[in-house]
């Protein structure tokens, strides 16, 4: 069996110390949904969890004038509660809302979803799309990160095992822009996507000034696809353009067959997801 030690520091500092002091397995837990399950059965030497809800930056959001710091441990339920950030951020919201039932939103977290590093997490793509950064803590101090480049590959990411998560920030958007979030999966709820699509446009006097794009659950990690971007940039956002966008995203996907789905399948449908995500964040972007 495993020995285990549980702590719940009330603030970063004594959250880094702890991490800085430990010799062995340590795991955070911001939500525990998917911790709790990862260490059933699990043998080896001494693990330490660190509960990070006890720590009041950690659990907060807040929207200034300037981004949206998001504390990566505020549970799903309460940040899609929030009506200011869905004003600005509706696909994050959507994305958000899809984790898992209402019991697990209580608990669950986007910074748990992100650091979790499954290729079909929902609110990667989202977070991609928004050019989120991620600032990350740990004893030799404070560094940023971006989304895109956070998830390393399947279940890793960027974080040495003395490191911490502190928030994700996100900044406001320009005026006429929006994001949309949008998934597939084979039944009506509480699935993980087959494939999932974010993206944000900037609309201005009908013409695409600036867009992201990101994707899910087609490869190891979520994907920019700043060809997809580049497909949208410079049109009317018309139909033309988000069948260019469908087609580059369909070929940056790099999937897998599974019991879910094939892969020509799933390259399919990541290319209908874009498109329809673009045509919803344009009309958003537009004020429709």
């Amino acid at each position: 069996m495993t020995g285990t030690s549980y702590r719940s520091p009330e603030s970063i500092e004594e959250a880094v110390d702890l991490l800085a002091a430990s010799s062995g397995t340590v795991d955070i837990l911001a939500g525990g949904t998917d911790l709790i399950i990862q260490m059933q059965g699990s043998i080896g030497d001494q693990r330490l969890i660190i509960n990070v809800k006890h720590i009041s930056e950690m659990m907060q959001a807040t929207l200034t004038d300037d981004a949206l710091l998001l504390g990566p441990a505020m549970c799903c339920a309460e940040l899609t509660s929030r009506a200011d950030i869905k004003q600005w951020f509706p696909g994050l919201i959507e994305s958000a809302y899809l984790i898992g039932s209402s019991q697990v939103q209580g608990r669950a977290s986007v910074g748990g979803n992100l650091c979790n590093a499954s290729p079909a997490a929902d609110t990667i793509p989202a977070l991609i799309a928004l050019g989120a950064v991620c600032h990350i803590v740990g004893p030799s101090g404070e560094r940023s990160v971006n989304a895109e480049d956070f998830v390393t590959g399947v279940s890793s990411n960027c974080m040495a095992d003395n490191e911490l998560l502190r928030c994700i920030q996100i900044a406001r958007p320009e005026p006429n822009t929006a994001d949309a979030y949008l998934r597939f999966i084979p039944r009506s709820e509480m699935d993980i996507a087959v494939a999932g699509a974010a993206v944000s446009v900037t609309v201005n006097d009908g013409v695409c000034t600036s867009a992201r794009v990101a994707i899910g659950a087609v490869a190891t990690t979520a994907l920019l696809v700043p060809a997809a971007a580049a497909a949208l940039v410079g049109s009317d956002l018309g139909e033309d353009a988000l069948d260019a966008a469908a087609a580059a995203s369909t070929l940056a996907a790099k999937p897998i067959t599974d019991r879910r789905g094939t892969v020509e399948f799933r390259k399919h449908i990541v290319g209908v997801l874009t498109k329809r995500a673009a045509g919803i964040a344009a009309a958003r972007a537009r004020g429709n």
